[in-house]
C-alpha cells in the first residue's frame, strides 16, 4: 500500500477509535469521509481485503435487509464478511466499512443507486444485485431514467461485474438490456407464478423500455413487478435464473421454493417476517448467496437466527401492546406496508410519520400516489394517526382518502390515542428516513424489542 493510502487508513481508523471509544457514537461514515479526503482512491486500494470478491446491493427498496441477510448467510457458511450493516450506503459509508477489521473472504456492501458511479469503478465487485427501481426522493435522485443511466455507466466502468437483477421489474430489465449490450453478464431472479393479488396502482413503468408502447402483464406481484411483456417489440421478462415458486405470504411471514436454473434440487426458504416485497428481497439474497458458494441449508440457518434490529420490521412490546416499526419512504414502500397491515387479521392501528429533511427529500407530493383509500374500507378495524414534520399534510391526504386521522408528535402520544382500545390492537409505525432512528430510539426506551 502506498504512503498516501496508508495515511488515509491510519487517519480513518483514528477517527473511528475516537468516535466509538471516546464519544461513544456511531462511526459508519465519518472515518470514510476523512480517509477519502486524503486518498480519493482508497476503496480501490482496500478492495483486496476481500479475498474472494465483493457483492454490492442496490435498488430503491430493501437494500439494508437484503444486504444484512446475505452477509449473515455467508457468515453462517463459515466465511468472514466485511459489511456496512447500518446502511451507510454512499461512498464514505463503503470506505468506512472497508477500513474496519482484518481481511475477509467477501465484502457485502449496500450502495445508494446514484453512488454506484463512485463505488463500482473502484471496488470492481464480483456481483451487483439490483433489487428494484421506483420513484424516490425526486428532488435528489431525479426521475428514474437518471438513476438507470447512472447504474449503466457504473457497470460499464466495472466490466467484470455480473449483474444479478430483478427480472420481474421492467425498469431493472431496462438497465440489464443496456448493460448486456455493453458486455455485462446478466442473471435474473423473480417470482415464477401468479400470486392472485389485486394489482397496486402503478405510477411508474407503464411503458416499454425499448419502444414506448404500453406494457401488458400475464400477472403482477406488486407495483410494476410481474410477468410483463410488450405487445409491440417483444421486450419482456427474461427466463429466470433464480425463481421463487409455491409462494406463501401472510401476517406470520413468508415461504417459497427456491429454484436455480439447471439444478434439480429445490429447497424451501421461510422467514417469520415479510410481505410480497420480502419474497423478492430474500430471493435476491438467496441467489447472491448461492453465487458466493453458500448452500440453502446455511442460508436458512442464517434466516432462522436473523432478527431485524435496524428499524426494518422490528417488533417491540410497549405496555403490553405490540408495535411494529418499518421504513416506508416512497409510494411503493407505503403501499406494500398497507398490504402487510391488511394481511394482519387483527384490528390494528397505523402511525404514519413523514418528515421532509434533506435525506427524506423536501418534496413530499408523493404521498398522493399512496393508495391510502385501501384503508378507508376497514370499518373501524383500523385507526390511523399522522405524524412527523409534515403530519398535517398526511392528515389532509388521509382526509381525501376518507380517513379521519389525528396528529401525534411521537410514538408515546400515538399510543395515548389508543388508550381506549385493547392491547391486542397492534400499532404499525411507518416512517421515512430521518424519523426512523429517533423513533427506534424512543421505542427502545419505552419497551422491550426483538431479541
Amino acid at each position: 500500500m502506498e504512503l498516501r493510502s496508508a495515511g488515509a487508513v491510519g487517519a480513518g481508523r483514528l477517527v473511528r477509535l475516537g468516535l466509538q471509544s471516546v464519544l461513544h457514537r456511531g462511526a459508519s461514515q465519518l472515518p470514510g469521509r476523512v480517509a477519502l479526503a486524503i486518498d480519493p482512491q482508497l476503496i480501490a486500494h482496500l478492495r483486496e481485503k476481500a479475498a474472494r470478491g465483493s457483492i454490492v446491493v442496490c435498488g430503491t427498496n430493501g437494500k439494508t435487509t437484503t444486504t444484512n441477510v446475505l452477509a449473515a448467510s455467508i457468515e453462517a457458511a463459515g466465511m468472514v464478511v466485511i459489511c456496512n450493516h447500518e446502511g451507510a450506503n454512499m461512498e464514505a459509508g463503503v470506505a468506512s466499512a472497508l477500513l474496519q477489521g482484518d481481511d475477509a473472504d467477501w465484502a457485502v456492501l449496500e450502495a445508494d443507486e446514484l453512488s454506484t458511479i463512485h463505488i463500482l469503478p473502484q471496488l470492481q465487485p464480483s456481483y451487483l444485485v439490483l433489487l428494484n427501481l421506483f420513484r424516490d426522493q425526486l428532488d435528489r435522485s431525479g426521475e428514474i431514467d437518471h438513476v438507470q443511466d447512472t447504474i449503466v455507466e457504473a457497470l460499464a466502468a466495472s466490466p467484470q461485474t455480473v449483474l444479478l437483477a430483478c427480472g420481474d421489474d421492467p425498469l431493472c430489465m431496462g438497465v440489464a438490456a443496456r448493460a448486456r449490450a455493453a458486455g455485462t453478464k446478466v442473471l435474473a431472479f423473480g417470482i415464477g407464478e401468479d400470486l392472485g393479488l389485486a394489482p397496486d396502482r402503478v405510477p411508474e413503468a407503464r411503458f416499454c423500455q425499448q419502444c414506448g408502447a404500453e406494457l401488458e402483464y400475464r400477472y403482477r406481484s406488486y407495483a410494476q413487478l410481474g410477468d410483463f411483456f410488450c405487445p409491440s417489440c417483444g421486450f419482456d421478462r427474461p427466463a429466470l435464473d433464480f425463481e421463487a415458486t409455491s409462494v406463501k405470504v401472510d401476517h406470520s411471514g413468508v415461504s417459497f421454493e427456491f429454484e436455480q436454473a439447471g439444478q434439480s434440487v429445490i429447497e424451501r426458504i421461510h422467514a417469520d417476517f415479510g410481505g410480497v416485497y420480502m419474497v423478492y428481497n430474500l430471493l435476491a439474497a438467496a441467489a447472491a448467496a448461492a453465487l458466493a458458494g453458500v448452500d440453502t441449508e446455511d442460508f436458512q440457518a442464517a434466516l432462522d437466527g436473523y432478527r431485524p434490529l435496524n428499524g426494518r420490521l422490528q417488533h417491540f412490546t410497549v405496555a403490553g401492546r405490540e408495535v411494529i416499526l418499518n421504513l416506508a419512504k416512497n409510494p411503493t414502500g407505503l403501499n406494500q406496508n398497507i398490504s402487510l397491515m391488511l394481511a394482519d387479521e387483527r384490528p390494528r392501528a397505523a402511525f404514519i410519520i413523514i418528515n421532509d429533511d434533506y435525506n427524506d427529500g423536501r418534496d413530499i407530493s408523493w404521498i398522493w400516489d399512496v393508495d391510502f383509500e385501501r384503508l378507508a374500507g376497514e370499518n373501524g378495524a383500523m385507526r390511523v394517526i399522522a405524524g412527523g414534520h409534515r403530519g398535517n399534510d398526511v392528515q389532509v391526504r388521509l382526509k381525501y382518502a376518507g380517513i379521519s386521522a389525528r396528529v401525534a408528535h411521537d410514538v408515546s402520544e400515538a399510543l395515548e390515542q389508543l388508550d381506549d382500545v385493547a392491547p391486542e390492537f397492534p400499532l404499525y409505525v411507518l416512517t421515512n428516513y430521518s424519523a426512523l432512528l429517533p423513533t427506534k430510539t424512543e421505542l427502545e426506551e419505552m419497551g422491550s424489542g426483538d431479541e
